[in-house]
């Protein structure tokens, strides 16, 4: 038996791992009975998390259908309001959470609008809140007309947080989870690339595309671009121009 992988704090957040460890516990009841696994939290302090030890390997297609199949069951798990039972982490900065019966309400607060209020150039800044402002009304009332019901969602769905097991399983790993819009989740998936056709392909077999899935997609990332934008820099600049392009099509 392998060894626990150790993971250490290197944020400047004394809970950033008891964050992570409430995040991973909360996926892995998502995930329970999906196909999908996740590791088990063995031990957590605020130096360090203890968790299961995965032996990887190179994703085969049988792992990207498994991971489709199940996603789309986590994302039937719906409750009323939307949010999550405490703020977490999205990379190295803060996500606030907390609960709202409005999705709409809840996305531009607490993701793009929480974003923004970190750019370090107040002109940018200024900027790109003004371009909130002028589209709140729309954008909370779009939103809020696509969803109903709020899924549980990882949060930060891209490549890096799948490991595919050499005994044929898959993990999802690094959550950053709350009950929001399903195709938060997909939209990530397609940010850097996109994941392999299969994925998508079980997916949509049990939750079909929108209408307005494309729009939401260049939405939904644009609070990846932003906090990529804060915490990389000006690399990511062109991804929040096309996201704010996108609000002025609602």
């Amino acid at each position: 038996m392998s060894a626990p992988f150790v993971k250490r704090n290197h944020s400047r957040y004394a809970d950033h791992l008891l964050r992570e460890a409430h995040g991973l516990e909360a996926l892995r009841r998502a995930a329970s009975g999906t196909g999908i696994d996740v590791p088990e939290v063995i031990h957590v302090d605020q130096e360090a998390m203890t968790i299961s030890f995965i032996r990887s390997a190179r994703c085969s297609t049988q792992q990207w259908t498994r991971l489709g199949h199940g996603l789309a069951l986590i994302h039937a798990q719906t409750q009323p309001r939307f949010g999550f039972d405490e703020d977490n982490f999205i990379g190295l900065n803060p996500q606030p959470n907390g609960f709202s019966d409005s999705w709409g309400s809840f996305f531009l607060q607490q993701r793009l609008r929480f974003q923004v209020e970190l750019i370090a150039d107040p002109q940018r800044r200024n900027r790109y809140f003004q371009r909130l402002q002028q589209k709140t009304a729309r954008l909370r009332d779009f939103l809020d007309s696509e969803l109903k019901f709020a899924s549980f969602v990882h949060g930060d769905l891209w490549s890096g947080n799948v490991l595919c097991g050499q005994d044929g399983r898959v993990w999802l790993i690094d959550p950053a989870p709350y009950f929001g819009d399903p195709d938060v989740d997909l939209a990530m998936t397609e940010m850097f690339g996109g994941f392999p056709t299969p994925f998508y392909m079980a997916y949509r077999a049990q939750r079909p595309e929108s209408s307005t899935y494309s729009l939401k997609r260049r939405i939904y990332n644009l609070y990846h671009y932003l906090n990529h934008l804060n915490l990389f820099g000006d690399a990511y600049l062109d991804g929040c121009e096309a996201g704010f392009a996108a609000l002025e099509q609602i």
